[in-house]
């Protein structure tokens, strides 16, 4: 379990650094030279990221073998968190007109890439049991 936290660990840093820097870059790259929103989006997408992760922690612990049902079980209750995180940070500060939907777009796509790749990496390690 102590493996497991560490690993969460470095992958949350990871993946808050590449998706902080990525944002950085499409706004420099759209002529905008300071984030508009601010400091309570930088913690809302850190609070993001760690959903994110939770979802990771909890799909290494269920035991249910089909990856499909599996991926579907954690998503849809995460995705639910995850709007009811924006509909929260709507009282703090006005949402972006599409704000459902690119957290919709942005957190699916992390969750499809990152299942991807755990599935690739536990199918490379099986296969250098055997």
């Amino acid at each position: 379990m102590k493996q497991k936290i560490k690993k969460a660990a470095v992958l949350y840093c990871v993946i808050y650094t590449v998706v902080t820097i990525l944002n950085s870059v499409l706004y420099l790259a759209n002529g905008i030279y300071e984030d508009p929103s601010g400091n309570w989006h930088e913690l809302t997408r850190a609070v993001i990221v760690l959903i994110g992760i939770m979802a990771w922690l909890l799909a290494c612990s269920l035991p249910i073998r089909q990856p499909f049902l599996k991926a579907l079980v954690i998503y849809v209750p995460t995705m639910g968190l995850v709007f009811f995180l924006v509909f929260l940070s709507g009282f703090i500060d006005p949402l972006a007109k599409h704000a459902y939907r690119d957290i919709f777009i942005n957190y699916t796509g992390l969750f499809v890439i990152i299942s991807v790749v755990s599935r690739i990496v536990d199918g490379i390690r099986k296969r250098k049991k055997n």
